[in-house]
């Protein structure tokens, strides 16, 4: 039987998955927003600088917050959504100040 998992535990374990391709977390860049958890089920969004970004990238950004919410032995949904035009242009300053590349 899974354990019952708190807030505290999916917002610590979510805000430690770094990004693939710049030296920031997810949480960091901002990518994501709306996490609730209910009955050890969490629901978060996932927000893309653009929804046109490869499928590869979005599955492998999916796939990393899924397995760190299933590590503490929840289920989860990843929804997808665009960035606003600000929340944009604060991702792009900090993708060009910590691109690993």
């Amino acid at each position: 039987m899974a354990r019952n998992i708190s807030e505290e535990d999916v917002h610590q374990a979510i805000g430690q998955v770094m990004h693939p391709e710049i030296n920031r977390t997810l949480v960091e860049l901002g990518m994501v927003k709306d996490i609730t958890l209910k009955n050890n089920e969490v629901t978060l969004t996932l927000v893309l600088p653009f929804l046109g970004i490869p499928i590869a990238v979005k599955d492998y950004l999916t796939n990393s917050l899924c397995q760190t919410v299933m590590k503490l032995g929840a289920k989860i949904e990843v929804r997808v959504a665009e960035m606003n035009q600000g929340k944009r242009l604060a991702f792009l300053a900090m993708e060009q100040e910590s691109w690993k590349g």
